[in-house]
């Protein structure tokens, strides 16, 4: 990944404040998804794979939800047939079948869970990969706008909110909806009167549940969207401990940590004094609901019109009411949350790369490395201007030095090379071949980049090596590392090139880390070579030794460098000078001196009391 200049910077955050955002955190906010339909007719596909095992799942859940039913029916039939008549082999014998009933029951729950469980993992396993595949294939300024914390909350809380109503929501969902409906059935099919007298609290108790979940779900959403800022403000204060330490705001850091961890303690507080209204509530109404049914019950019996059993029957579907009821009210804000994952998967999922292969784009394996620049305008933000109207060459085998003030649009320069982004005006070609007529994969596989920020994997140094190209050997590894140099200092490491790097390569000085990238440019043999400060960072002893190796890389290849340090360009082909976007200088190193310019300004502003 390219880094940007501090003029693209500056932009970028011009955009970042001027965007209409949803807040820091939006991607993990629990919401309701603007079009459930579509969110949900989006996932069914990755079901789709598992239909066969769905309706096995399904008719499992049908069976012990009708299990549960049949549990309270025979203990009405054990009373009034048995208890009251005082058989007792009768009365061991349908315990015997309740016993079964009840087994069974929680046989097949058990085993509709775990199989929706495995079903779940795996469509979620086929999601990750298309929304972590499709984010490869995205432009940088996608991730211009996004910031990398947001991303990552799609790949891991969304994906999460999808799992927890897949895995467990799906089957409680379907038995608590067939229980509430089997209840109902039951209830009518035993006594007529006593069912009527239960609808009386029915719509009490499914007003009461959607009050609580309708602020529930008010103070979830907010509790996650102060649960996405603090997560972002953690992410961001580990990664930069370095620049926290140096600059000594351990307690800015902390006392923002504090600042954020508050009002997540405020939502939360709020969210869960109303989740937890829930449960004692519809307790309350469950044993109103009995008392009814005891005293309704109570009254008929008396009056000859029902027996003990069915109305303790009655009283055990009606304990058995209260269940489904809590559990849809506590399903609704995870099925909500679910769907607005979703919704925030598909969208990024939906998003199109802004930069593409042309649909008449060809194939080319093999550069000369004769690259044009013709009349290139170009803006990271609209009616902002990087580049201006630049047009210079490269004959293949030649070395470009880029030279000039930060923010001159060097880097920009490279970006468009590289097609990281499109040009706003004019064309940019190799061997008379606009770039945009060829293939992404076949450019990017001929240029060998070496940037100044470098970035090194949590992996062993042979393959942070390799990752130059993935087919090399470790032979070739270590070739590459010798021609860079860092062939020396590998060997001194614990398990030489078999030592794991920390992340970002951090258990490696700046220079070494250098070293390394350049090796992996080597390895890559590209047809174009790009050097982006790329020996900024090491000392000048290792920097000489740095540029003999450059030297024999840059031999026969076209190579494009920037250099704040002009004592390192002096043999460079061409000199392109540039200022606030435009080429203002262009020459080699002596006829720019001679030219007494803004080249030789810029040369005696470092070499100041040397000879020239």
């Amino acid at each position: 990944m390219t880094h940007p200049s501090p003029q693209q910077r500056d932009q970028r955050d011009s955009l970042h404040a001027g965007m209409t955002r949803r807040g820091p955190g939006r991607f993990a906010k629990v919401e309701k998804a603007k079009d459930p339909r579509k969110a949900l007719s989006r996932l069914i596909p990755y079901l789709n794979p598992f239909k066969p095992t769905l309706i096995f799942v399904i008719v499992l859940v049908l069976l012990y939800t009708v299990l549960g039913l049949l549990g309270p029916y025979l203990m009405g039939i054990a009373i009034d047939d048995y208890i009251l008549a005082k058989d007792l082999p009768g009365l061991a014998r349908i315990a015997l079948w309740m016993l079964i009933v009840y087994l069974l029951g929680g046989g097949f729950q058990t085993a509709s869970d775990w199989i929706m469980a495995g079903i779940s993992q795996r469509a979620l396993k086929l999601l990750r990969r298309d929304l972590f595949e499709h984010l490869q294939s995205l432009s940088l300024s996608f991730f211009d706008r996004n910031p990398a914390g947001e991303l990552m909350s799609r790949l891991t809380n969304d994906i999460d909110a999808i799992n927890q109503a897949l895995s467990q929501n799906v089957t409680s969902l379907i038995a608590s909806m067939l229980s509430l409906l089997g209840i109902m059935i039951a209830m009518f099919l035993l006594n007529f009167w006593l069912a009527l007298s239960s609808l009386l609290v029915v719509p009490i108790m499914f007003w009461f549940t959607g009050f609580i979940a309708k602020y529930t779900r008010r103070g979830f959403r907010a509790l996650q969207k102060e649960l996405g800022q603090l997560n972002g403000v953690m992410e961001e204060t580990i990664s930069s401990q370095r620049v926290v330490k140096a600059f000594r705001r351990n307690d800015l850091a902390v006392s923002t940590f504090r600042k954020h961890n508050e009002a997540v303690y405020k939502a939360s507080l709020y969210a869960n004094t109303f989740a937890f209204l829930l449960m004692p509530f519809t307790n309350v109404l469950g044993n109103f609901f009995i008392i009814v049914l005891a005293g309704v019950g109570g009254w008929l019996a008396l009056q000859g019109l029902a027996t003990v059993g069915t109305i303790a029957t009655f009283i055990s579907y009606g304990r058995n009411f209260v269940q489904p009821l809590r559990q849809l009210a506590n399903m609704y804000n995870s099925i909500q949350a679910a769907l607005a994952g979703a919704e925030r998967v598909f969208e990024t999922i939906d998003t199109p790369p802004e930069i593409e292969d042309h649909p008449d784009a060809v194939s080319q394996e093999t550069f000369a490395g004769h690259v044009r620049f013709d009349n290139v305008d170009f803006s990271y933000l609209p009616d902002v201007p990087v580049i201006n109207n630049v047009s210079l060459e490269a004959k293949a085998g030649e070395t470009i030095a880029l030279v000039g003030p930060t923010g001159a649009g060097k880097t920009t320069i490279i970006n468009l090379l590289s097609r990281f982004y499109d040009v706003n005006g004019g064309s940019i070609s190799i061997d008379g071949k606009d770039i945009r007529q060829l293939k992404k994969a076949d450019l990017r596989r001929r240029l060998g980049v070496v940037l100044q920020d470098t970035f090194l994997f949590s992996d062993i140094v042979m393959e942070n090596i390799r990752y130059g190209r993935l087919d090399a050997t470790d032979e070739e590894c270590i070739q590459a590392a010798k021609m860079a140099d860092a062939d020396h200092f590998i060997r001194l490491l614990p398990q030489g090139y078999q030592t794991t790097l920390s992340e970002r390569g951090s258990n490696l000085s700046q220079g070494q880390r250098q070293l390394l990238s350049i090796a992996r440019a080597i390895l890559a043999n590209p047809s174009i070579l790009i050097l982006d400060e790329a020996t900024s960072n090491v000392d000048t002893r290792t920097e000489i030794r740095i540029q003999k190796a450059l030297l024999r890389l840059m031999e026969g290849r076209t190579s494009f460098v920037i250099a704040h340090r002009l004592s390192t360009i002096r043999d460079a082909d061409n000199v392109v000078v540039m200022d606030k976007g435009e080429i203002v200088e262009m020459g080699n190193h002596h006829q720019l001196l001679d030219q007494k310019g803004f080249y030789h300004n810029l040369y005696l502003s470092q070499f100041k009391g040397h000879k020239i």
